[in-house]
């Protein structure tokens, strides 16, 4: 075998980088996020696409079997706030998350974690939630078993849930005994003791071998994680034989990659052994401690075969190359003198770039004719080593080189190309250029006829304005960066769609409020008006919860009534809510009149008085009192024709009805406890 020159060393290195590298980003910190409908929300990148649907598979589960919901987020660091108990509080709830949803996060650069539950309303106890974080969780992110931890999570939820006793119903109130909760207290007696029986038959029927869908889960893993173990095991001998057959083929330069993922191949295999036989030893491991154990076994075989079976392709495409080496030797020459001849016309195409547009423009390509002569230099010499090397014989050197060349080659056609590419789309870009920046002069004349109460469409079209001002002057000018002033069409052409989309939603709100308004405000009229003069003609039996709804239901109306011209979105909103709040005075204020007297369907003139609230020996002149009996408390209130006199807003309420805006609770409420942790 012919000594390795330095041209040699070069090929190995060409050889083993014409993939693409990746570089790793810094960690973000990451204030609370939004969850979506998915359960699993990997910000980290931690999961591969299997792991996630295995994740969210099980998440779905735990719906199904608990009626838990469990999200997971694997974030690199918490922020806003930054500890982890408050990071997860806030993440559910700014997410409304209730009292049987639960959130697991994770930060992974920080290594901090934390189970948020609401441990006053759910139906997990504080020392449940810690359990499940201590036993469960901690030991499966320590191992760096991201996946697993989610899924331990959902195990320890559904566990504690199958433990927990059901909420007790309220106590119905009287004097005697609670026949009801005596039964209860029965039932949950015999629901434990059922219970008990029920975990000791399976612990039984686990130790016998019997069916259980935990076991059988996990021996379906462990018959999984032994069939790996052979099947790598086997792998790495047949690579340590290949790779002898690749030294002798292809000398240990070439093979020198390949020893390096074989040695890891075999720590890995070592390392899964040593986890199989810890599981098999005499010290019993829990469930969920196998569980992960056999994971891990899977993983690390996984990646090794991985790894084996892209270098052993490689070799592969070497004896290839080694079987026809003399026909693809032929090729590589004809490839390189078409390259070759195409580097001159590159380089006039480069040329006629650089008189028409920007340096910044060209950067990507500015020196690929370089580049591309350079690895037509390197193509060269290879091709000379791999004729040099057949006419000897050597047809291991000769797939090497010849390799080599038709990498260089290609990579030298993919420079050439890539200005001509690069042509066409700063081409394309001036043309898109100019049809955007139309299309954002329709948009500004556009919003200049929409209503702009707030000044937001001013200032999108100020901003849009000055943006499509410079992209066409850049595009104007004598040497341009199409691309650039593209990309800042697009940002004001984003930028005032929202704006105008927003405005035109808010447009059409207004108009069919408007088309609506006119008759809810006159149903909202009668309804108050009718329930005005039933409380004021038997105001006497009337009480104060009826009266206090007619008079938010008359602020209502008239505060819709001011608002009629300026906002009929706002003034529907108050019609409605005067209307529903009337209609509940009048039946409050019919059940008090019910109720008064005893339910009497007559009665005598004084009764009448009474309910009236006409206080007789007022009328007469007898008497010194004012107010009292039946009719003090609301005088002349509804007597006067209505709400007309009135400001409108003195007894307003905002919750709107009874509505309730999402139920979220700030600095965590029943979700605050101690746990969580580092890992």
């Amino acid at each position: 075998m012919r000594k390795p020159s330095a041209a040699k060393a070069t090929v190995a290195l060409l050889v083993l980088v014409a993939g693409v590298l990746g570089w790793p980003l810094s960690a973000a910190a990451v204030p609370p996020p939004s969850l979506g409908s998915s359960f699993v929300l990997d910000q980290a990148d931690v999961l591969t696409n299997a792991q996630e649907a295995e994740v969210q598979s099980r998440l779905v589960r735990l719906t199904t079997d608990t009626g838990f919901d469990m999200w997971v987020a694997y974030v690199d660091e918490f922020t806003q706030p930054e500890a982890a108990e408050e990071w997860a509080n806030e993440t559910a709830n700014r997410n409304n998350l209730g009292p049987h949803q639960y959130l697991l996060a994770v930060s992974v650069t920080g290594r901090a974690y934390y189970l948020s539950g609401d441990v006053d309303d759910g139906a997990l106890t504080s020392a449940q939630l810690a359990d499940i974080e201590q036993n469960l969780v901690q030991p499966a992110l320590a191992s760096g078993d991201w996946a697993g931890a989610a899924v331990k999570a959902a195990d320890g939820l559904t566990s504690a849930e199958r433990a927990a006793p059901a909420p007790s119903p309220p106590t119905p109130a009287g004097s005697g005994p609670d026949f009801g909760l005596i039964v209860l207290l029965v039932l949950l007696a015999l629901g434990i003791v059922g219970s008990l029986l029920w975990f000791g038959l399976r612990r039984r029927r686990a130790a016998s071998g019997g069916p259980a869908a935990a076991v059988e889960d996990i021996d379906d893993l462990a018959r999984r994680a032994g069939s790996a173990l052979v099947a790598t095991d086997d792998a790495v001998k047949n690579s340590e034989q290949e790779l002898g057959f690749a030294r002798a083929q292809f000398g240990d330069e070439a093979a020198a990659p390949f020893v390096e993922v074989l040695a890891q191949a075999k720590a890995d295999l070592d390392r899964a052994f040593t986890i199989s036989q810890q599981l098999d030893d005499e010290t019993p491991e829990t469930p969920e401690q196998r569980r992960a154990g056999y994971t891990e076994i899977l993983r690390l075989c996984a990646s090794a075969d991985e790894a084996l079976d892209a270098k052993a392709a490689a070799f592969e495409e070497l004896r290839a190359l080694e079987a026809e080496a003399p026909e693809a030797l032929a090729r590589v020459q004809q490839q390189h003198a078409a390259a070759a001849a195409a580097l001159a016309g590159a380089d006039a195409e480069l040329a006629r770039l650089r008189q028409r547009y920007a340096d910044s423009a060209l950067a990507p390509v500015s020196d690929n004719p370089a580049q591309a002569r350079a690895r037509l230099d390197l193509a060269a010499q290879q091709i000379a080593e791999a004729s040099t090397a057949l006419t000897a014989g050597e047809r291991g050197d000769a797939a090497v080189a010849l390799r080599a060349s038709q990498v260089a080659v290609s990579q030298a056609e993919t420079l050439e190309k890539a200005i001509s590419t690069l042509a066409d789309d700063l081409g394309a870009a001036e043309r898109r250029s100019a049809d955007l920046a139309a299309e954002i002069d329709g948009d500004i004349a556009a919003a200049g006829a929409l209503p702009d109460p707030d000044g937001r469409i001013a200032g999108a079209v100020a901003a849009a304005t000055a943006q499509r001002n410079a992209a066409r002057a850049s595009l104007g000018g004598e040497r341009s960066d199409p691309l650039s002033a593209l990309a800042t069409l697009e940002q004001a052409n984003t930028t005032i769609d929202t704006v105008l989309a927003a405005a035109r939603d808010e447009a059409e709100r207004q108009r069919r409020a408007a088309a609506q308004l006119d008759s809810t405000l006159a149903q909202a009229r009668a309804q108050v008006s009718s329930t005005e003069s039933f409380i004021a003609a038997r105001r006497g039996a009337v009480g104060p919860t009826a009266r206090t709804r007619l008079a938010e239901a008359g602020a209502a109306l008239v505060q819709a009534e001011q608002l009629r011209a300026t906002d009929p979105g706002a003034a529907l909103s108050l019609a409605q809510r005067a209307a529903q709040l009337s209609s509940e005075a009048g039946s409050l204020a019919q059940n008090d009149v019910g109720g008064f007297g005893g339910g009497s369907g007559g009665g005598t003139d004084m009764l009448g008085a009474i309910l009236g609230g006409i206080a007789v020996n007022s009328l007469l002149g007898g008497g010194s009192r004012s107010r009292g009996g039946f009719g003090g408390g609301f005088g002349g209130s509804f007597g006067g024709g209505g709400f007309g006199g009135r400001s409108g807003g003195s007894r307003s309420r905002s919750s709107g009805g009874g509505m309730r805006s999402g139920g979220s609770r700030s600095s965590g409420g029943g979700r605050s406890r101690r746990g969580g942790g580092r890992f």
